[in-house]
């Protein structure tokens, strides 16, 4: 149990001194909304057994949300976060009620679609700005105490924000809903003869990730000060199951890895490759989906496994 926590100590220590360590503190704060972004899929996708194509929706929706009530009505960063997570919250329980009676591919199928609807709406809403967005995103403060215009404070609060949401996650997957919800992932026909409404814990774990891929992108919004369709577009959906998979699915540290790994080659690599690297990143996931099958962290944990 000991050996186990030791890598959690370590990258908390690494987190909290981030600011210390001369690293771009924005940076950071990017890669940690796409790790909360790809823990909140997880939750779906790894103890749910749900593949949804169309994560992005709620994603982009709290961002877009958010930035709109800070910059037109000149609400705090808090209430806007809270309405942007409020909103993602109410269109994943949309999607959801649509989508959850389908299985596999349907399923998938569903909210691809219901993403496309969306994000049409928001290139054509007129307080969103089409394609051009929503620019000069104010941070304000957080309580009107600490300016969040300060990169380290903004930092701490992202980094709060993730943490909390992680230990929500893991409190979710052991407790007895979170074991029934994977008990209807490996066998969905023997939870139903148990007794068990599935279509109701599958809705609650879809509106459970929705949230909290909203609170990833309302952080995001306040983060880089800007919203674009790419918050709603299949391809950000895309990176975040890939993110998902590259790091381990039904793992709790796998998707903060796999973001960390995407976010950096698109940070570091983009100015030296151009758009070649959505090529080197593909090449990589396939790299690790035929010698990874079960993603980093997964094949790193079968590893260190002890055998009989």
């Amino acid at each position: 149990m000991r050996s186990a926590a030791v890598p959690y100590v370590i990258a908390g220590v690494f987190a909290l001194c981030v600011p210390l360590l001369g690293i771009y503190p924005v940076f950071m704060m990017e890669l940690l909304c796409f790790a909360m972004f790809a823990c909140a899929y997880n939750l779906l996708l790894g103890f749910g057994g749900m593949l949804s194509f169309g994560h992005a929706a709620f994603f982009g929706s709290a961002a877009y949300a958010t930035a709109w009530l800070a910059t037109a009505r000149g609400w705090g960063s808090v209430p806007a976060i809270a309405a942007g997570v409020a909103v993602s919250a109410l269109v994943g329980l949309m999607v959801g009620i649509l989508a959850i009676r389908r299985r596999g591919i349907y399923f998938a199928m569903i909210t691809l679609a219901m993403a496309q609807l969306i994000y049409f709406v928001y290139l054509e809403a007129p307080f969103t700005g089409g394609e051009n967005g929503l620019q000069a995103v104010p941070r304000g403060s957080l309580f009107g105490v600490l300016p969040l215009k300060s990169d380290v404070v903004m930092y701490y609060l992202v980094l709060a924000a993730f943490l909390l949401q992680f230990v929500f996650i893991q409190r979710v997957v052991h407790s007895p809903f979170g074991q029934v919800l994977k008990a209807i992932r490996e066998n969905e026909s023997r939870a139903v003869s148990l007794g068990y409404e599935v279509n109701r814990y599958r809705l609650l774990a879809f509106v459970l990730s929705a949230t909290i891929a909203g609170l990833a992108g309302s952080l995001k919004a306040l983060v880089l000060g800007f919203v674009t369709l790419s918050d709603v577009q299949q391809a950000t959906s895309g990176e975040v199951i890939l993110m998902t998979l590259l790091g381990g699915t039904g793992t709790f540290f796998g998707p903060v890895i796999g973001a960390a790994v995407v976010v950096t080659l698109q940070q570091y690599l983009s100015d030296i490759v151009g758009g070649w690297v959505t090529v080197i990143i593909g090449a990589v996931f396939i790299a690790c989906v035929l010698a990874f099958r079960r993603g980093i962290i997964g094949e790193l944990a079968a590893l260190l496994r002890p055998r009989p």
